[in-house]
């Protein structure tokens, strides 16, 4: 009877020892590193004559989901995305036509750019992601789902009244450009295109 307590005191001894040497190699095999690198690159700066005229805020909810062949779960892969977008629309002056008659002082403008959307600043949140066994993300699929969610809210811009707020600001900024010009002592004519069907 004295030869089995032995044996499990040694036994129990040897359990607690092999808990104590798992807790230990646990905690370190799942401790948790981190390594964030950055660098800075600049290509190149370029000169704009660009005014924002305008500004909107869209959200919009980006539903993505492909599968192959056939939509069961271990063939699909499907993302729920939030857009948050701030998009600006303006004038790029670099498309405007200038003459400047110096005899005269005169400053004709022969075709003033329309309202375009100049940038368009976004976030997404991705709050909902699943993915099947045979069909995963991958770094390409995340990159493909930002430009489509980019391009759908370029489009969602469009068809909202952004464009004709910012068209709309126009002939203020016309006005305004027409003070600083005849403070000068000089005349502003502005042309308007003629659109031909």
């Amino acid at each position: 009877m004295k030869k089995y307590k032995n044996i499990i005191i040694i036994i129990i001894f040897l359990l607690a020892l092999a808990t104590a040497w798992w807790m230990g190699f646990k905690s370190s095999m799942f401790q948790r590193y981190q390594e964030e690198n950055a660098t800075v690159l600049l290509n190149r700066i370029e000169k704009v004559m660009k005014l924002i005229a305008v500004e909107g805020n869209i959200s919009e909810v980006y539903d993505y989901k492909e599968y192959h062949s056939f939509d069961i779960s271990p063939f699909r892969k499907k993302a729920l995305v939030r857009v948050n977008a701030k998009v600006s629309a303006g004038y790029d002056f670099e498309k405007m036509t200038i003459d400047i008659d110096e005899t005269n002082k005169i400053i004709r403008v022969t075709h003033f750019p329309e309202a375009e959307i100049l940038s368009i600043d976004h976030d997404l949140d991705y709050y909902d992601i699943s993915q099947g066994t045979f069909n995963r993300f991958t770094t390409e699929d995340y990159n493909m789902i930002n430009s489509r969610a980019k391009e759908y809210v370029a489009e969602k811009a469009k068809d909202s009244d952004l464009l004709q707020a910012a068209e709309e600001q126009k002939q203020d900024l016309i006005d305004m450009i027409n003070l600083l010009i005849q403070s000068g002592g000089w005349t502003l004519k502005v042309q308007e295109p003629i659109f031909l069907d």
